[in-house]
């Protein structure tokens, strides 16, 4: 069965090797890292006004259920000592691309899915180090030495399991899946713990009877279609530990962008604009970050219903810089308020990309909306 660093030396002839790496509570970190007062406290980033929203909590805090898109006002009813921070994109992305410089020590194969996380296939050995697991404790060694932050690591043989297993030992934990083993771990793990299956599709799993991978297995992909349509392939294969995808260092870039599904549904205007000014930072930090421009700005709701609006405005030149992306992105907003229900999601993209590079995260390991 899976486990803690255990040796890999024997793995399977073609089969490859991937590391799924995930900073530990990221943003939150690198905020105790930094100010030795917070080291030990439960810590929040984010704003702590009644519309603000918590976009990611310390250990510390999360122990009180203090979870990242949960109202601050809920987070500060969990936990009365919940210490807010303000983030500072600038920094993290700057540790970021520390720790990516490290992944490229090891493997030119390295698909980055957000600032604090990233698959690598190691399955050509550069470096004759002789073990993916051995890689990886490498790798969260020199990110420790380095940045003074800890890293968790899933070691196996797909993109699907190795993610799964780097969350099982977190925070600052290794895992270990080899070929043979991922359906049997895949089965005794809650559906919840899938990428893709938020708390409203757990639940509508549970009422058809699926609680477990074990559960899902046991489900035909006739009936996973009648109930949950195209993203049934999706969980007939998980169920059973496959995933075919590569790891893509390199791919066409489509658009950038970044979604945020709320802890509580919203409604009012004003807690809707707060909103947006927090993803408005998120998504721009990523196409700063990726040093792309374009032409299109797109907003997406999802509303309490689960139906979904999306309204785009394109532009006959590239957004020019920040200040242009804000003022499109609030009059896209401006324009659809008041909305005639609450809003549990919502999501902002720029597309019509110039200057494209290629670390995209893949369509298909985005945010699922059909769940």
């Amino acid at each position: 069965m899976a486990g803690e660093a255990e040796d890999d030396g024997e793995e399977a002839q073609g089969l490859r090797k991937i590391i799924h790496i995930d900073m530990d509570a990221f943003f939150a970190s690198v905020e105790q890292r930094d100010n030795p007062d917070l080291r030990g406290k439960p810590v929040a980033v984010g704003g702590s006004s009644g519309r603000g929203v918590v976009a990611a909590a310390s250990y510390e805090a999360r122990k009180f259920g203090v979870r990242s898109a949960m109202p601050s006002m809920t987070a500060k009813r969990l936990c009365p000592d919940l210490i807010f921070v303000r983030h500072r994109f600038e920094e993290y992305q700057a540790v970021s691309r520390q720790i990516r410089e490290i992944f490229r020590r090891y493997t030119p194969h390295v698909e980055p899915l957000s600032l604090d996380e990233a698959y690598l296939d190691v399955t050509d050995d550069i470096r004759g180090i002789g073990s993916a697991t051995r890689i990886a404790e490498l790798i969260r060694q020199q990110i420790r030495e380095e940045t003074r932050l800890t890293a968790s690591a899933g070691v196996s043989y797909n993109k699907f399991l190795a993610k799964l297993a780097s969350d099982q030992n977190k925070p600052d934990g290794i895992c270990v899946i080899k070929p043979g083993q991922g359906a049997q771990f895949v089965a005794g793990l809650p559906v919840r713990r899938f990428h893709g299956v938020g708390p409203r599709g757990a639940e509508k799993l549970a009422k058809l009877g699926i609680e477990t991978g074990a559960d899902l297995a046991a489900r035909d992909l006739a009936f996973l279609r009648a109930n949950f349509g195209s993203f049934a392939d999706y969980l007939y294969r998980a169920a059973r530990g496959i995933d075919l995808r590569p790891v893509r260092a390199n791919r066409i870039r489509k658009s950038l962008g970044g979604e945020r599904t709320f802890h509580e549904d919203i409604s009012s205007g004003s807690a809707l604009r707060d909103t947006l000014e927090d993803i408005i930072a998120i998504v721009w930090e990523r196409i700063d970050e990726h040093q792309t421009r374009g032409r299109t700005i797109t907003l997406k709701l999802r509303f309490s219903d689960f139906q979904i609006m999306t309204r785009a405005k394109s532009l006959p030149q590239p957004v020019s810089g920040r200040a242009e992306f804000e003022l499109v992105s609030r009059t896209i907003l401006d324009e659809v308020l008041p909305l005639p229900m609450p809003v549990r999601l919502m999501g902002l993209t720029l597309s019509n990309l110039e200057g494209e590079e290629g670390d995209e995260r893949p369509p298909d390991t985005a945010q699922l909306s059909l769940l």
